[in-house]
């Protein structure tokens, strides 16, 4: 394409419309018409130039000029209570959902890795002395050491806090690293599966890992599934970078980008949720079998919500992205 040619044939138009924007005079409904017709040549124009002949002079004032338009258009949207029910219901499970083909697998292979470290640091003392000195592992794992007062070492409230704020965190670098090509995303991810790995194996050695799993499990099921989401979801942004598929690699990047973020604000529910267990059921006077059914009641709250508002959501044509007139115009790109 001639990017000059294309200016040329295109400049009176550029020009109407910002000239009908400018205008303080409330508009007919012929000029009415004529803005939205504008408003929408003017975004393909935007669409084929970045695509094709991208300038930066040039698609910047074709970006402010079609914002401005849309702006006139759509007119301000402020968010109500029906877009925080929607994104509950809808976008955010649907997300989920979505990105099941990488969540599994990836919760299967870490839990599978961290099963595999435990094993080695439990089964092999010289491993055990390489991470610290044998008193400081018996004060680690003894009867009321370390790892069994850590859960209540603060008060609740702030402890539940301090752990909602890490885990949302992690999940959050998850899920923006993941454009790296996932490569950060693996390290976070092998990080968490070795600090597991080294309790458990700790544990299992001094013949205890019933006891650690009775502390873990209450609110580890729910938290470890909310990383590996985070984590499944950063590994397909970055394998969107490699292979777009039949979008352009901007737009899926976009797309993608926005549901990542989406899906950052539920992830951070669902971790509330399960910091709210770390810190006031894990430590509580309960017997083993009733947190660990907490536990598990919650983590299967959220599967089933994600199985069946997400799998409805999705099957209707949702992905998490968000409302189709909030998205920016783009064109059909060649499969």
């Amino acid at each position: 394409m001639d990017l000059d040619v294309f200016v040329s044939a295109h400049r009176a138009e550029w020009d109407r419309l910002d000239a009908l924007l400018r205008r303080r005079r409330r508009l007919t409904g012929p000029e009415t018409d004529e803005l939205v017709t504008l408003y929408q040549r003017t975004a393909t124009h935007l669409s084929l130039i970045q695509s094709i002949a991208p300038d930066p002079q040039l698609t910047g004032r074709l970006t402010q000029l079609v914002a401005r338009a849309r702006s006139a258009v759509v007119g301000t949207r402020r968010a109500s209570w029906r877009d925080v029910t929607r994104f509950l219901t809808e976008g955010f499970p649907a997300a989920v959902y979505r990105a099941r083909h990488w969540w599994i697998p990836t919760a299967l292979l870490s839990t599978a890795v961290a099963a595999a470290l435990g094993w080695w640091i439990g089964t092999h003392p010289e491993v055990q002395a390489s991470i610290a000195a044998p008193d400081e592992l018996r004060e680690l794992t003894r009867p009321g050491g370390q790892y069994e007062t850590y859960y209540s070492s603060h008060p609740a409230a702030s402890f539940a806090a301090q752990v909602w704020t890490n885990n949302a965190q992690a999940a959050a670098m998850c899920l923006v690293l993941g454009v790296f090509l996932g490569l950060p995303v693996l390290w976070i991810l092998f990080q968490n599966m070795l600090n597991l790995g080294v309790g458990a194996g700790l544990m299992s050695s001094a013949g205890r890992l019933d006891t650690f799993l009775g502390l873990v499990l209450p609110h580890g099921l729910l938290e470890l599934t909310a990383v590996f989401v985070a984590a499944g979801t950063g590994l397909r942004l970055g394998w969107t970078v490699i292979d777009p598929g039949p979008r352009s690699r901007r737009t899926a990047l976009a797309e993608e980008g926005r549901a990542a973020i989406a899906m950052a604000i539920g992830l951070a529910l669902v971790l509330f949720v399960s910091g709210a267990i770390e810190g006031f059921v894990t430590p509580s006077g309960l017997p083993t079998w009733a947190r660990i059914t907490i536990g598990v009641s919650a983590e299967l709250a959220f599967l089933a919500y994600v199985q069946v508002l997400g799998g409805r959501a999705a099957r209707a044509g949702d992905t998490g992205d968000v409302e189709a007139a909030e998205r920016s115009a783009t064109v059909p790109t060649a499969a």
